[in-house]
């Protein structure tokens, strides 16, 4: 074989890698205008989304950085920037007030599920259980889960209910649901 054919073989087969891994690619959704990569971690891919600045800047306060790198699998409830912004005002430069650690770890570790669950396998949960299923969370916390349509739905333990915006945000270590609503732990 030539060093020209080689060189074509070699071309051909990159550029089907390329266009191979772009296919995989298309299939995670956009979130706040940055692509989210499969191969990617939940803090590697959180950290790029313009939508989830708070929610990066409270993961960091909290110390939670090394845990939501790590293996996993994790569902995490991703409120967005909005979401954060709706609470009372003060309430977020409160929690990140090193005083407040416990209460920010709390509240954010019940955005987190110790498995990994895309939509269809909640609205399976959901509909397994006649309409609600219950949600434990790494915090301790107890949501409830429903859906309408093809939209998945938390209820916290206040009452309050988030949409989920963005649904199955593949990760390498578990999956990512955009919600529009902080999720907060019965006080």
């Amino acid at each position: 074989m030539t060093a020209r054919k080689s060189t074509a073989i070699l071309i051909v087969a990159l550029a089907a890698t390329a266009a191979f891994a772009g296919l995989a690619r298309a299939d995670n959704p956009m979130v706040g205008g940055a692509p989210m990569y499969a191969e990617k971690n939940i803090v590697e891919n959180a950290v790029n989304s313009k939508d989830h600045t708070t929610l990066v800047a409270a993961v960091k306060a909290a110390g939670l950085v090394e845990t939501l790198s790590g293996p996993g699998p994790f569902t995490v409830f991703a409120p967005t920037n909005d979401a954060f912004a709706a609470l009372p005002a003060g309430t977020v430069e409160n929690l990140l007030k090193p005083e407040n650690k416990a209460m920010l770890t709390k509240i954010l570790t019940c955005h987190v599920v110790g498995a990994e669950a895309f939509a269809k396998d909640v609205m399976k949960m959901v509909d397994d259980d006649k309409g609600a299923h219950t949600v434990k969370t790494v915090g301790g916390c107890a949501f409830t889960a429903k859906y309408m349509g093809d939209k998945v739905m938390i209820e916290d333990e206040m009452g309050n209910v988030a949409n989920v915006t963005i649904a199955d945000v593949d990760q390498s270590n578990g999956v990512i649901h955009v919600i529009d609503k902080v999720l907060l732990p019965k006080m």
